[in-house]
């Protein structure tokens, strides 16, 4: 079976890694479709920090990813037939989009699953872009106060 995930996987991290995986547990192949800096644009507020051809070398790294394909439109449909995937894993903020429900339409005419997953709590890119920045502005201040 061929599961297919999608992400930008930015700072990568636990989290990432449990999603990853879950994917291998569920198939022998894993592929990954890893969102360009355009697509990012439109769904977050900032690019990522680690550059596109970093994070397609980090998900290369991982004995649990078979395949790595940037994506540079939100069209997760055509990767899902590229990769011939049998299983689409995404996350719980999925929602009712147009390219959204192309996938879930497909998926379900071939008989095949999309299974949607909860965010792991424990860390987030975000979150820890945030702890980054807040430990930059204390050690700032502290070193204001020192002189």
């Amino acid at each position: 079976m061929i599961v297919y995930t999608v992400g930008t996987f930015d700072l990568l991290h636990v989290g990432h890694l449990a999603l990853l995986k879950y994917c291998a547990s569920l198939g022998n192949t894993v592929a990954v479709g890893i969102a360009s800096d355009e697509v990012v644009k439109l769904y977050k507020p900032n690019i990522p920090v680690i550059p596109l051809e970093q994070r397609i070398e980090m998900l290369q790294a991982l004995r649990c990813v078979n395949i790595v394909i940037p994506y540079h439109e939100l069209d997760y449909l055509s990767v899902c037939q590229e990769v011939k995937a049998d299983i689409f894993v995404i996350g719980e903020d999925w929602g009712r989009k147009p390219h959204n429900q192309d996938v879930e339409n497909y998926f379900n005419v071939q008989g095949k699953r999309v299974v949607q997953i909860k965010y792991n709590p424990r860390t987030s890119s975000t979150k820890i872009k945030q702890n980054v920045i807040a430990q930059f502005q204390r050690d700032k201040h502290i070193a204001q106060e020192i002189e």
